[in-house]
């Protein structure tokens, strides 16, 4: 039999796709595990978004570590972009980590095992590369989800916002050939899988010779009607109404649009270096309405990013009562080391303001969700069903386009995962419609 392999993932989505793909890469000589206490190597994807992200992550190594000191010959590895960032704290003998690999070197990790296992000592890999995207090698996805799956058509980042680390640890803009995401979306409908998001840091930017992201989202499109079609994240700068043009033509693209704002003034977004303005934002707002009515907006906001001023903030929740947004992620602003805002700026807002800052954005946005959701009451809607819920065993949850968590009871009929079902919304939450079956 062969060794096993545990993956634990943390942060965006990209990270959960680079995990498959490390899985697949590591094939030859492991069989994957869903538990690390039988496994023979351990590998951390981590996530450097936000100090808290990291301490989690040197938490849960610390667990790792006291197993490794009781069980001969397993191995842990940190990849992704904490090992990119952190790679000489990482290799530190208190910590007892083995591999430490960046986003762009996961091909290597072979060879570095190897050397591991002839007693070549620690091994380390974190060049960032201008070319690797991975395209050639085929995922290998975590058995218990054939509904829904992570497509990656690009690496990297070059917009710099000045809060931001990525273009640090997962470097410049490259995109993937289409015909090889197209290869693996059409492979994807033949094993069952249902819905398929693209993955980018910024999917706007896709760019392969002379095919662009609109043109991409077409060609997936046309795969099969019946494949839904979604993708993360779009940035404002860069939204154009070609892709709206697309979304429209086609019914089974999503009318889902996470569209990061960061800050409601056009001083917060300048000091964040996100090259558009408010107007230009709430603009690109109205084209999406214009042309996808019934669509869902989702966001990303940052609370006391540095110098944020009272009045700054009141824009930002000025902002949102503007665009209605239907759901956001939402977090106090972390200082990174390495940025320009942490090598330019200081982080002068005391921690309790930010705090209270970001109370105010939370209490807001569940009014926006809820107000949102109520829309739906009443309405029938269709469910692409992922399962029965861990939370509530006795109900069925899937999503509907919007991408709205949709729960229902169980009936007479046979729904399986994967199904298309027909909801009749009749409450909800700030978070989930609730309904019956049809």
């Amino acid at each position: 039999m062969k060794p096993k392999l545990y993956i634990e993932t943390y942060g965006c989505q990209m990270n959960f796709a680079d995990s498959d793909v490390l899985a697949a890469i590591l094939a030859p000589r492991y069989d994957r595990t869903d538990t690390y206490k039988s496994a023979d190597l351990i590998l951390m994807n981590t996530c450097s978004i936000r100090d808290h992200a990291e301490q989690k992550v040197l938490n849960r190594l610390r667990e790792f570590v006291a197993l490794k000191k009781r069980r001969a010959g397993l191995h842990i590895g940190i990849v992704g972009c904490m090992a990119e960032r952190m790679k000489d704290e990482l290799l530190e003998e208190a910590l007892r980590v083995d591999l430490v690999v960046g986003p762009d070197a996961y091909r290597q990790i072979p060879d570095l095992l190897d050397q591991l296992e002839a007693g070549g000592g620690k091994g380390l890999a974190v060049a960032l590369s201008e070319e690797e995207t991975y395209h050639d090698i085929i995922p290998l996805r975590a058995a218990e989800n054939k509904v829904s799956a992570f497509v990656s058509i690009m690496r990297g980042c070059q917009n710099f916002c000045a809060y931001c680390v990525v273009p640090y640890t997962r470097g410049a803009e490259r995109s993937r050939p289409m015909d090889s995401i197209v290869d693996e979306v059409r492979r994807l409908w033949d094993e069952g899988y249902r819905e398929v998001t693209l993955l980018g840091q910024n999917v706007n930017s896709y760019r392969f010779g002379e095919i662009g992201f609109p043109r991409l989202m077409a060609e997936v499109a046309a795969v099969n009607p019946q494949l839904r079609v979604r993708f993360a994240t779009s940035h404002p700068k860069d939204l154009s109404d070609e892709l709206l043009e697309v979304m429209a033509a086609h019914a089974n693209i999503c009318p889902a649009i996470h569209l990061p704002v960061q800050a409601g003034s056009d001083s917060m977004l300048k000091r964040m270096n996100r090259k558009y303005t408010r107007q230009h934002y709430l603009q690109r707002v109205a084209a999406i309405r214009r042309y996808l009515p019934d669509v869902s907006l989702s966001t990303d906001i940052i609370a006391g990013f540095c110098g944020e001023t009272e009045a700054e903030h009141q824009e930002t929740l000025s902002l949102m009562r503007e665009v209605g947004y239907d759901s956001a992620f939402m977090f106090k602003y972390s200082d990174r080391p390495g940025t320009f805002a942490h090598r330019h700026y200081t982080d002068d807002i005391p921690e309790a303001e930010k705090t209270r800052r970001l109370n105010e954005i939370i209490a807001l946005q569940t009014e926006l969700s809820l107000a949102c959701n109520q829309k739906y009451v009443g309405r029938t809607v269709e469910v692409l069903v992922e399962g029965v819920s861990e939370k509530r065993g006795h109900q069925y949850i899937g999503r509907n386009p919007q991408n709205k968590v949709v729960l229902f009871e169980p009936t007479e009929a046979v729904v399986r995962p994967g199904d298309y079902v027909q909801v009749r919304v009749t409450r909800c939450s700030a978070v989930t419609l609730l309904g019956e079956l049809v």
